[in-house]
């Protein structure tokens, strides 16, 4: 299976991700609104936020797809990033109209009971989610998606907050009401600390960021290579669900042309069967 398949593959998720949270998002804001939640209501609106994140996923991965062109010599699969960084600035924009909404009815005189229907609609949610959750997962790691794996990230997050949510509630029924706007109060919280995660990975990968524990591990990996006398430098930028290292190794002085090009070979296949790497940029110098 090529890059643009694995991604046509990934936008299933995206897909599925979208179909659920209109459905949860309506049924909650719907529930929410008749029998008084507040935490329910900032559930409903946190997977307001995760249908717009998922649409920014979903067109992530459509422009990832588009092969290198003129202006993308590259390639087009950092679309994936842009697109987890934009959905992080919608996420926090809610997680903190969430915070101030909530803030102020936990400190309210009186706070009305909400209906024991909010609490099996914050469960059911969060059943949803988990599933959701468990596909995106399982699909982001078969194909190396980081913004499908956000994603992932995202549905899991969904589900917590929901049992926070219902959790709120069922302290309500037994006079403890300002449990259930407190809860409201960490939904909010929990949607701005999964924005900024989204966010940090983003940016960490915008900036040409890379793992350094992954770097030791291919260099290590190269090292042991017959041919290779000793690895100079080793390189790591991440586009999209594309890993591009570069690298610089030391060999026999006396080889030919065909026979250092012969050892490049064997270095990439090396790292595409060993750590799923589909370029690798490899300079070679002479050992003294």
């Amino acid at each position: 299976m090529d890059q643009a398949d694995k991604l046509k593959k990934g936008e299933k998720g995206a897909w599925l991700s979208i179909y659920a949270y209109v459905v949860l998002a309506t049924a909650k804001l719907i529930v929410a609104s008749i029998w008084n939640s507040e935490a329910l209501h900032a559930d409903g609106l946190n997977n307001t936020t995760d249908i717009v994140a998922s649409i920014a996923v979903l067109i992530g991965l459509k422009i990832s797809r588009k092969p290198p062109d003129e202006d993308h010599h590259y390639g087009h699969y950092r679309a994936e990033t842009v697109a987890s960084m934009f959905a992080a600035f919608v996420i926090v924009t809610v997680g903190i109209q969430v915070i101030i909404g909530t803030f102020g009815q936990l400190f309210a005189d009186e706070t009305a009971r909400p209906g024991m229907l909010t609490a099996w609609t914050a469960l059911g949610g969060a059943a949803v989610m988990f599933v959701v959750y468990g596909y995106n997962a399982r699909l982001s790691k078969k194909i190396g998606s980081s913004s499908l794996n956000a994603a992932a990230q995202d549905n899991r997050s969904d589900a917590l907050v929901s049992i926070g949510a219902f959790a709120g509630i069922i302290g309500a029924q037994f006079g403890l009401y300002w449990l259930d706007p407190l809860a409201g109060l960490i939904v909010g919280i929990i949607i701005c600390k999964t924005a900024w995660n989204i966010f940090s990975e983003a940016t960490h990968t915008l900036t040409d960021g890379f793992d350094e524990k992954q770097i030791k591990k291919i260099k290590t990996s190269i090292a042991k290579v017959r041919e290779v006398k000793k690895v100079v430098d080793v390189k790591g930028r991440v586009h999209g669900n594309q890993t591009f290292i570069d690298v610089t190794i030391l060999v026999n002085p006396n080889l030919n042309v065909k026979e250092s090009h012969a050892i490049t070979e064997k270095i990439e296949k090396f790292l595409r069967e060993k750590h799923n790497i589909t370029y690798a940029h490899i300079h070679i110098e002479p050992y003294e």
